[in-house]
């Protein structure tokens, strides 16, 4: 063979070498992960990828099948239609491939109401995979049995899930409690034997299933508390060692049965800061509920502190609630969705006891970044944990919200600023200096906020007579008014609009002597002129007080002529409104206007029927029985609980339950006792004779006895001794007695030695004595 050819065969041999190498790599990566994307090339669900899938499930190679079920499972995902394969994924329910099993199952809890006679086909391997040895299989077997929603297997489901609730594994017996609510939804026919199956699951001592089974009460009978007598106890007890979200449940459970069948706590007034047993009765079952729930607020799960919160808050004296304080608190930093949920129940708590949190007002300091509806909630926050001692720097707060760039948020701020005056009368100067400024905002809805405000703020100094030190003559009252109605102009808001001149009808009255019509004050003719001037454009609602203001002025000052012109003209115009609230308004009021001396219509006063009222009379009714207007409050939220998913969504949602009312004289605590909770019995003291211890013999150890210094030692070979004094003593001691022991081995040793040829001497006489009386025997 020539060099030539010798290179032409070497370069050959290495390309089919590396092109068996790349094969042998491409064939054993296959199923593993190292490839860039390989997870979404089962999302291309092309016709050319897909038409190979029926042909794969029916391969006998594994990984054919596995590769074809995740692209059964891509087409699922992205909503595509995959029951044409249904025949052909049933073949393979009994893969001895775990992973293709766990495919096929999800298909077949997507895919069984469609096909159930095709379902049915591989019930027999459901049910035999019921007693597999694997509790992974057993587990996964009764899920999808279960999760096969035909009707007429609902009898074998149950038989299955009897079977699973008696396993010795807890997975599977999880499994059972979780089967329980579905076996429920197919057919409530059988509600006696899941009952009697819940009762079996409830004796459960495994932590593992403890969660899953109160599930399955809750969803079953949650009204059988009758259940729970014998198990309170040991639910108190392994609570800790419950799952994240079976404790969520089992803690919900626990607080309905103590409202239901505990006695109420009772607390002296005023406690509060620290759990002292003194301060309280409590029933001893609800001490140890409330034992049971103090470590669960270490857990880092958000929902499992809001349920303990739930606990403590309807379930516990108020000495406890300073527990969930800092838990509640530190959650507000773990992301803006828990944030908003734990916003919505620090409402409710705040509402009707603000003193728990009043001093950490800081952690509810709105964010430049934070969602409008966590901003609202956190001026609400504010406002509920407003007292003496820091409404200076909430008021501070709120007058920055007023600028953020959300006009829902500076409306918020700006009614919570004046509710800061009313709630807190020492701040009043404040409040008015802050709201007198913001009408001379450029923006309107800052404007019309503060109206509003201001309005309310008037009416309630002026209805009930409250003495305050203003800061100056300009934050009096009338002084307020007079400001408004000289800036009716620059006023755009409808509302605002409408709140201004109500303020100008209501307090327009004045005794001292002006340049305007006698009896009212000098800005109070030229609002309605302007007005008068503007009411066809005017929104319906300016229009209806613009009426009242007429009505009102000419009653105040019936001898002016041109204001008595300025009211005809006005009820002329509301007369033919297209608002049918304006003309009635207006018709009524004319009416009322008779006596006074205001004839709209032209009509006589002779020629009117009914009942004509004097001038006082008239006055009594425009004027008296204006009510303050009340605080807002969010509708239902004194029917919302913690922990309620309704008060974030502001829907009625499935699951929120009201708690029951605790009970003057809860049931019998004995009916709570339980084998369980018996405490072991105390070991019976037997004599010990001497013969009983020469029988036990080497296998008792003797006591170690402890002599202390200066003392006689009852050891034998230790009384010649000293006691040690020190340190020094002691070691040199122990190397004189490791020195004898030493000496008394090797004499033992040679004793051994001896004594052994001895034996040996003494076995060769005796064998040959043996010898000489077997021979004297044989003959």
């Amino acid at each position: 063979m020539t060099s030539q050819q010798y290179l032409s065969a070497l370069s050959e041999n290495a390309s089919r070498l590396g092109m068996r190498l790349q094969e042998s790599i491409s064939e054993h990566t296959r199923d593993l992960n190292i490839a860039r994307g390989s997870g979404a090339a089962y999302l291309d669900t092309s016709d050319e990828k897909t038409k190979n899938i029926k042909k794969q499930l029916e391969s006998s190679s594994e990984r054919e099948k596995l590769d074809a079920m995740k692209r059964l499972v891509a087409l699922i995902s992205k909503g595509r239609n995959a029951t044409e394969y249904f025949a052909s994924v049933v073949k393979n329910v009994a893969s001895p491939n775990l992973e293709i099993r766990k495919l096929v199952y999800i298909y077949l809890l997507k895919y069984a109401e469609h096909e159930p006679d095709l379902a049915l086909l591989s019930i027999n391997t459901f049910q035999k995979d019921l007693g597999d040895s694997s509790p992974l299989i057993r587990g996964m077997a009764l899920r999808v049995l279960s999760g096969i929603r035909v009707g007429m297997v609902g009898s074998l489901v149950v038989l299955a899930i009897k079977k699973c609730a008696k396993d010795t594994s807890p997975y599977v017996r999880k499994g059972a409690a979780l089967a329980v609510p579905k076996c429920y939804d197919l057919d409530n026919t059988h509600l006696p034997a899941l009952i009697e199956i819940i009762t079996t699951l409830l004796q459960d001592r495994s932590p593992l299933s403890l969660g899953a089974v109160t599930v399955a009460f809750e969803a079953v009978c949650p009204t059988r508390l009758d259940l729970i007598h014998q198990h309170f106890r040991r639910f108190c007890k392994l609570l800790v060692e419950v799952d994240e979200w079976g404790q969520v449940e089992v803690m919900n459970l626990l607080l309905r049965y103590a409202r239901t069948m505990l006695v109420r706590p009772v607390w002296k007034d005023g406690v509060g800061g620290g759990v002292d047993e003194d301060e309280h009765e409590l029933d001893k079952d609800l001490k140890l509920l409330l034992d049971s729930v103090k470590p669960i607020f270490q857990s880092r799960n958000p929902a499992v502190i809001l349920a303990a919160t739930r606990v403590l808050f309807y379930g516990a004296p108020p000495s406890y609630w300073s527990l969930f304080v800092n838990p509640l608190l530190r959650l507000l930093a773990t992301s803006r969705e828990v944030e908003r949920v734990v916003l919505a129940d620090l409402l409710i708590m705040t509402r009707t006891e603000p003193h728990l949190f009043s001093s950490h007002y800081t952690r509810f300091l709105v964010r430049s970044d934070d969602f409008t509806q966590v901003k609202k909630d956190k001026i609400r926050l504010l406002l509920n944990v407003l007292n003496i001692d820091n409404y200076a720097a909430i008021m501070r707060e709120f007058i920055d919200y007023a600028e953020d760039i959300n006009d829902t948020v500076v409306t918020e701020a700006i009614m919570a600023l004046g509710q800061c005056a009313t709630r807190i009368p020492e701040c009043m100067p404040q409040c008015l200096t802050a709201l007198i400024t913001m009408i001379k905002s450029r923006y309107d809805i800052v404007v019309s906020s503060a109206v509003m405000v201001l309005k309310r703020l008037v009416q309630l100094q002026l209805s009930t007579q409250v003495t305050v030190a203003y800061a100056s003559t300009s934050q009096s009252p009338l002084s307020i008014i007079s400001h408004l109605a000289r800036r009716i102009d620059d006023i755009k808001h409808a509302q605002a609009r409408a709140c201004v001149v109500w303020l100008v009808g209501q307090y327009g009255a004045s005794e001292e002597k002006g340049l305007g019509p006698e009896g009212l004050a000098d800005w109070a003719p030229d609002v309605l002129r302007k007005l008068a001037k503007s009411f066809a454009g005017e929104a319906s609602l300016v229009k209806l007080q613009v009426i009242t203001l007429a009505s009102k002025l000419f009653v105040l000052s019936p001898n002016d002529k041109t204001l008595g012109l300025l009211a005809k003209y006005v009820f002329s115009q509301a007369r033919y409104d297209v608002n049918y609230d304006v003309r009635d308004r207006a018709r009524m009021l004319s009416s009322l206007l008779v006596g006074v001396g205001l004839e709209a219509n032209g009509v006589d006063r002779e020629e009117r029927a009914g009942v004509v009222l004097r001038r006082e009379q008239v006055r009594l009714v425009l004027f008296e029985g204006k009510a303050v207007a009340g605080e807002e409050h969010s509708v239902g939220d004194h029917k919302a609980l913690v922990g309620s998913l309704s008060r974030v969504t502001g829907k009625s949602m499935q699951g929120d339950e009201i708690l029951p009312d605790w009970l003057e004289r809860g049931v019998e605590s004995s009916l709570r006792d339980s084998e369980y909770d018996a405490p072991p019995p105390p070991p019976v003291a037997t004599a010990l004779s001497s013969s009983k211890a020469r029988a036990i013999g080497p296998s008792v150890s003797s006591p170690i006895v402890l002599t202390p210094t200066g003392g006689t030692s009852p050891i034998p070979g230790s009384r010649g001794k000293g006691p040690w004094t020190d340190l020094d003593s002691f070691y040199a001691d122990e190397e004189e007695e490791d020195e004898e022991s030493d000496e008394e081995e090797e004499d033992g040793e040679s004793d051994g030695e001896a004594r052994t040829e001895e034996d040996e001497s003494e076995g060769e006489i005796s064998g040959q004595s043996d010898s000489e009386k077997g021979s004297k025997h044989d003959a």
